[in-house]
Parts: C-alpha cells; structure tokens; sequence
C-alpha cells in the first residue's frame, strides 16, 4: 500500500466540551474534564479528537462567537490546562484539531469594538459595512441563518454591518489583505502550541460579494434540506452573494501554505452551500488548498441506500484529487439514532451504522455519544440555551438536543457533574451510561469499540477506494479496494431481512471475526438480516 497521511481514513472524535465533563463543578464540562477521559477515548480506538470551541467568548452562540482568539475562556479552563492537554494527548497517540471560527467574531472583540467607532480608524474595514439604501432599509436583502435580515445597523457609524448567523456575530472583511494576515496569525499561534490541524468553520463564509448584488429567490419546491426549519426565510434564497466567493480560493491557498510549514498537520473545511459537494470537491482540489472538506449531505433526514450512495458517488466523480471527510451527527444535527429512525432507537441499526460511516471512502467524524447510541434528547422550553431554538420554537427545537451532557454513569447527573448541568440529562441517556454498556459485550459501545479496532487490519477499509454495486432497497453495497486488497462490504438498512444477488460470483475469503458481520453468502445470493452487515474479501 502506498504511504498514506495519518489524516486519510483517520476516525476524529468530536467532542462538545460545555458537554462532556465538569471537573470544577459549575455544571459545564472544561478541558480539565476532556483530559480526564482520555484513557476512555483512547479505549475506543478513534485516531483524533475535534474540539470545538473553547476560547474566550460571551457565549452568546457557545464558543462560536470568540472575543479572543488566543486564549481560553475560564469556564474552559486556562492555557495551561490545554497544553496539558496536548501533552496527553500526544502521549497516546491521539491527534487534536481544535475549530477555527474565521468568517466572524464576536461583537465584543476588540477588533470590533473599535472598527464600530468610526468610519476613519485603524480597523474600520476589518468588518463589512454598507451604507442604508436611501429607504434607510438594509443594503440587500440577505438574510441571516439564525432568522431575519443579515445586516444591522450600527448608530455610532450610521452604517450596517453584516452577520451571516447572530447578532452578536459581525463578519470581517476578508477582501481586507490585514484581516486575512491577522486571522493567519492567531491560526500560527496554536500551531505553535503544536495542535495537529483545524476544523475550520463555516470556511466558505470569509469572503462576500463586494458588489453587494441581492441573492435571487429560490421556488419553494427546493427550500427544504440542510438543517433549515421550514419556517426559516433563510431557505427562501439562493446563496450566490454572501458566501462561496471566489476569492476565497486564494485563501485556502494562504491557509494551506501555513500548514505546510508545520509538517503532518491538517485542515477540515466546514462547507454549507448551493452545491455544497462541487464547492467540497473545488475546496480540496490539487496540494495548495485545504486537506480534507466536511459537508452537511449525510446529516439530512434523507435515509436510503439511493440517497447514500448518490450522495458519496456523486462527490466521487468531483473530488478526483481531495479526500473527503463523512459525518452522521454532530452538534449542529439530530442525533442520528433518532434522526434515521422509525420507530425509536434501535442498538442493531445504530451498530450498522457505525460500520457503514467508518467504511466509506474518506476520513470519518463521530460525534460524542454516537459510541453509546444515544438519541435526541427532549429538553422543555425553559431549559432551552441555543439561540436558534428559542427563536424557533415550537415549530423548530434547535440544537440542545444533541448537546446535552455525557451520560458516564446512571447516577447523579450521569456523573458529569455533581452540580445542576447546562442542559439536563435525558432519563434514557442515563440508561445508555458508559459504565452499564461496558459491562455488556453486545453494547453498542464496546460493538464500536470492535469494529473500529477491526478495521485498522485491513488497509482496502482506510485508504482504499470505493465501487459502488446496483442494489435494491434497503441494501447498500460496495468494493473498497487498494492494489493488493478488495473487500465487499454490504449494509442493510431496514429492520427486516433482505437479499440480493451478485451480479458476479464471489470468490469469498473469511476475514477476522467481526461480532455484527450477520449475513451469508450462498448460491451467489447474500442475505442480510435486519440492521446487519457482511463482510467479504475477495
């Protein structure tokens, strides 16, 4: 097999630190906590963590709106704590990519709150402002993800400023050449901290239209998907003008020539768009942009064999030189247990899934709690947090349902806190506890902890490449294949048997046990039963 980077087929863990574990009792998780679970995490045989955002922040969007790009706000911890935490990490083989949050900042930075003053200061292009149209309304009519217009206006320099997402989250300048030297900076800094690459968030988003052109309307046939709420008039528009700009090419290029220069690091870009699959495929294309590209298409409710496999092959047929990185859930999304199923969770179809994700063409993000087969949680008005779910409610929750707080054991608080918890543990989270589940050797948990170490025996499953083969629902069958390796791997995605024959015959050789590998082969014909998968080599 050909060298390979450690990034491509490598499995990252994302952890949601407000969520994972409390060591200072103020009912949030830090980074002492994340430390604290890394033999855990080692256990599950995962090659890297994600951690999202833990810098200094008023928290108005949980980290996503950062007032100091280079240090730790306190609820987190502090820079020692994760210096530490790079130091364990490293000390068990365990990559960390931290979030970068480029497009915007807080409205509380200091870049901002000087750039607000006045139409003449040193910083008074770093963010974009517009002029009112002679109506006094906006400059377009751009809206923001979170709800309404994406401008607001700013009484101290009698102009607007743009935010793509809240309020609170100004975008900067990026056709601004100081701007993009100074987020190259603060992404230098935590390279020398020795961090092994970023996830980088909403990257499509840096640069904008400089023209200020409206966004054309889109039919309402085609306003449902990604995530959006169907009473969201974010969906109403076709987003040609606020994102995805072309500039923005140069400054993959800027932000890959960076990298470079600290060998074995990496970047995942974080890419929502009108073709979010071509903008991935561009994104990663040839050795001078980003590494990896990160899309929302497999965290849709869309749940079939023809939607997976159209999904991946048509990504396949664009991104000729890049690699792709495939995600079911993360903090963004319904959890995946309870967002492609039926009928409540279900342990065999979570297992499935968890083999079919990791057997994909392409690196692999799994989101904290999808080990334990967790589900959405229910979380009652008055416990909301999330900004786009008090908004929305009733008709859309938002996001606290797949943030909630690491069930580790089933006593008090599931032991993630001894203190009352940001968000309240669900009753069936508890029942799902790390510590109930590693007891039991058909767990989802330790399931996942067996296909994962499984998988590292055969290079075709990490880096090989992928051949889809015509199946009827719910099957999903394809080869994975280096030069000296090809192995079949064959998925059903229903809860009843199913069937199908090979259009040739197969010359099956057994491959290492594999406790959820429940179909047969026989007479060309291999049967599945419900929620399994097989496995052969050929």
């Amino acid at each position: 097999m050909a060298k390979h980077n450690w990034w491509q087929g490598a499995v990252i863990y994302q952890i949601y630190p407000r969520s994972f574990q409390d060591t200072n009792n103020d009912g949030i998780g830090d980074i002492p906590g994340i430390i604290n679970r890394l033999d855990y995490i080692k256990s599950l045989g995962v090659d890297a963590i994600w951690v999202s955002p833990f810098f200094k922040s008023p928290m108005k969007d949980f980290g996503y709106d950062i007032s100091d790009y280079r240090d730790i706000d306190p609820i987190f911890g502090n820079i020692a704590d994760f210096d530490r935490l790079i130091e364990q990490a490293h000390q068990r083989n365990i990559k960390i990519i931290i979030d970068q949050v480029l497009s915007h900042t807080s409205d509380q930075h200091a870049w901002f709150n000087e750039s607000r003053q006045s139409l003449i200061n040193n910083k008074s292009d770093w963010y974009v402002w517009a002029d009112a149209k002679q109506d006094g309304t906006a400059p377009n009519n751009w809206l923001s993800i979170f709800g309404g217009p994406a401008w607001h206006w700013e009484p101290r320099r009698k102009q607007y400023y743009l935010h793509n997402f809240l309020t609170e989250q100004p975008d900067l300048n990026f056709h601004n050449p100081e701007v993009r030297a100074h987020v190259l900076d603060n992404i230098e800094f935590w390279l020398k901290k020795g961090v092994d690459g970023f996830r980088l968030d909403a990257i499509n988003f840096c640069f904008h239209d400089e023209k200020l052109r409206d966004n054309p309307a889109k039919p309402e046939k085609k306003r449902e998907g990604r995530g959006f709420s169907e009473d969201n008039p974010y969906a109403f528009q076709y987003h040609y003008y606020n994102n995805t700009q072309p500039e923005n090419l140069d400054f993959m290029k800027e932000i890959r020539t960076l990298l470079n220069q600290y060998p074995g690091t990496v970047s995942l870009g974080e890419i929502s768009s009108e073709d979010s699959l071509a903008t991935m495929a561009q994104y990663t294309a040839d050795e001078d942009k980003l590494h990896m590209g990160y899309s929302f298409e497999l965290l849709t409710d869309d749940y079939s064999a023809r939607y997976i496999r159209e999904t991946v092959q048509c990504l396949e047929s664009q991104m000729l030189e890049g690699w792709p990185c495939w995600a079911f859930s993360n903090h963004d999304v319904t959890r995946v247990a309870s967002r492609w199923s039926k009928n409540g969770v279900n342990s065999e179809q979570v297992k499935m899934l968890t083999a079919l994700l990791a057997s994909l063409r392409g690196s692999v993000c799994m989101y904290q709690g999808e080990e334990l087969g967790l589900g959405e949680a229910e979380v009652n008005f008055e416990d909301l947090q999330d900004p786009y779910g008090i908004t929305f409610w009733p008709n859309f929750k938002g996001r606290d349902g797949c943030r909630t707080p690491m069930p580790w054991t089933n006593q008090l608080n599931g032991s993630f806190s001894s203190n009352k918890p940001w968000l309240p543990l669900a009753d069936d989270h508890l029942e799902k506890c790390i510590s109930t589940q590693e007891l039991s050797s058909d767990s989802i948990l330790n399931a996942y902890r067996e296909f994962l170490t499984w998988r590292k025996i055969y290079p075709a499953l990490v880096t090989g490449n992928i051949e889809f083969i015509d199946t009827p629902e719910p099957i999903l069958a394809f080869w994975r294949h280096t030069n000296a390796q090809k192995i079949l791997c064959c998925f059903n995605l229903s809860d009843a048997v199913a069937e199908f024959k090979m259009p040739n015959a197969l010359n099956s050789t057994p491959l290492s046990p594999l406790t959820h590998n429940k179909g047969q082969y026989q007479a060309n014909k291999i049967t599945l039963p419900g929620f399994s998968c097989f496995y052969a080599m050929s």
